[in-house]
């Protein structure tokens, strides 16, 4: 239980990050932000009983820079779902591919990353996708934190949705 997810928001209602449940009410207690939305459940001490925060707003306003998401081959494949950028094929067993290969001086970066299957990397080899017949579905762009949070994190309490601006 202490160790479900809680969005926490800023002062602005911004979403800025996921804590646990632990650290979501060491916030609260020490006053340095309130809950907004309780999940199921209730927390029991000796002598008192807490609701399950879901949802935490900041107290103060923090300026927190805005925060890149880590380059590497798990967010890449979660970026694109874990699904083939060529074909489409959903798979967990999926290759990282450079659109435009190292080769060719294509540089490793979220817009020249892709997820692929072993097929169609295979197929593409060194080459342009052109060159070997294949087009992307979408290019591939660098997640912010809000849509990695809403995306790859996942939503895993319905109560987030208003803040992950998904209404």
């Amino acid at each position: 239980m202490l160790d479900r997810a809680v969005l926490v928001l800023n002062q602005n209602y911004e979403p800025l990050n996921v804590c646990s449940v632990r650290r979501a009410l060491a916030l609260v207690f020490r006053g340095k932000a309130s809950s907004v939305e309780t999940g199921p459940g209730l927390l029991r001490s000796v002598s008192s009983t807490f609701d399950v925060p879901s949802v935490v707003r900041l107290e103060m306003y923090v300026r927190a820079p805005r925060r890149r998401v880590v380059l590497s081959k798990r967010n890449v494949l979660r970026r694109d779902n874990y699904k083939c950028q060529y074909c489409g094929i959903s798979d967990r067993k999926m290759t990282i591919d450079h659109v435009i290969p190292k080769k060719h001086k294509g540089p490793t970066t979220w817009e020249n990353l892709v997820a692929a299957c072993a097929t169609c990397n295979a197929r593409k080899g060194s080459r342009q996708p052109e060159q070997a017949g294949l087009a992307l579905i979408r290019p591939p762009r660098r997640p912010n934190n809000v849509t990695f949070i809403r995306n790859h994190v996942g939503v895993s309490d319905q109560l987030w949705k208003p803040y992950l601006f998904l209404d």
